[in-house]
């Protein structure tokens, strides 16, 4: 996907919606940049958990070494949601 992207005042650029959605990039994940020459390169960095959330529904991905509980997961997800409930998160 080739897209023209326009730098703002404070140097940030806006990944397209569609993008994001294909590469199920959310409010607050990381991104990897690499420059070499005049070319850029940002990568999706990736938890290394056999668990992720894809559209909202928690999947378990078999044969990957689990770096963070489930346990955790699921609580860290809870509390996400608690706080966007309150308006205090993203």
């Amino acid at each position: 996907m080739a897209s023209e992207l326009t730098i703002d005042a404070a140097g940030r650029v806006t990944l397209p919606k569609a993008l994001r959605q294909q590469l199920q990039l959310e409010p607050g994940d990381t991104l990897r940049l690499e420059s070499e020459g005049d070319q850029i390169t940002l990568q999706p960095v990736r938890a290394a958990a056999p668990i992720r959330k894809e559209d909202g529904i928690w999947v378990y991905r078999s044969g990957q070494n689990a770096t963070i509980s489930i346990r955790k997961l699921i609580e860290e997800s809870r509390e996400e949601r608690d706080l966007r409930a309150l308006g205090l998160g993203q």
